[in-house]
């Protein structure tokens, strides 16, 4: 009698078992996976096994994959990095335009690495060119040329155009190395133009820190004040 009761008893729980899981499955099979950024919806097929785990789902819905993964590849490749070069050649010509980074690191043989401008100062010869950074302009001298990159929204367009170009073709006064190649005088007019760069910076900067030098003196003030001190100090990092 207790083996009986036993049997009807697990043969029920397994019948009720049965049936919720049919239940389930039947559920999960009628839902609808929409794939990411993707209009197309992918609807599980009711004799696959349900969704474990991301690789059946990507096999779910291959479409939408491979139509996304080849849309990213797409705007990857359409936006190539790209300098904006103003040229100044020696017979005096300028012209301004954009150029791929690649494209540039090959016609002038060298590596992506030279043209990082990783100081703010400096300057380094690499294969026949001469590359500059002084602060904020950044150019490359080669024997027939001067390339200044990503020149706009520096406030060096002026000086490019009415100073520069008319330096390089012997214009505007003569340089000292008028008379030698031509990337003597492209080095000789990007250093003129930082002195006096500095120089004009000086020349602002100069009386204020007198006045402040001299009120930190005087021997009628038993304290400093504070707030000339802290334009000192801000001065100092010009």
């Amino acid at each position: 009698m207790e083996a009986c009761f036993k049997s009807f008893t697990m043969g029920g729980l397994r019948r009720s078992l049965d049936i919720k899981f049919r239940v389930l499955a039947g559920f999960l099979t009628c839902r609808t996976v929409s794939c990411s950024r993707s209009p197309i919806k992918c609807q599980l097929s009711k004799h696959q096994p349900v969704t474990r785990g991301k690789a059946t789902l990507l096999r779910s819905c291959p479409s939408a994959y491979f139509i996304r993964h080849r849309g990213t590849e797409a705007s990857l490749s359409s936006v190539a990095p790209a300098f904006v070069m103003m040229k100044f050649d020696k017979d005096g010509n300028v012209t301004t335009f954009e150029k791929k980074k690649m494209e540039l690191y090959h016609e002038l043989s060298l590596q992506a690495r030279d043209l990082r401008f990783q100081h703010l100062t400096s300057i380094t010869a690499r294969n026949n060119n001469i590359i500059i950074r002084m602060e904020a302009l950044k150019a490359v001298v080669t024997p027939n040329s001067l390339l200044v990159l990503d020149f706009r929204g520096l406030g060096l367009e002026r000086w490019l155009v009415l100073e520069l170009a008319p330096q390089l073709n012997g214009d505007h006064g003569a340089l000292a190395t008028h008379s030698l190649p031509f990337e003597f005088r492209a080095l000789e007019a990007i250093l003129q133009h930082r002195v006096n760069t500095l120089q004009a910076r000086l020349n602002e900067v100069h009386p204020v820190i007198l006045d402040i030098l001299e009120s930190l003196v005087d021997p009628k003030l038993l304290s400093a004040d504070r707030s000339k001190l802290h334009i000192l100090l801000q001065n100092s990092k010009k």
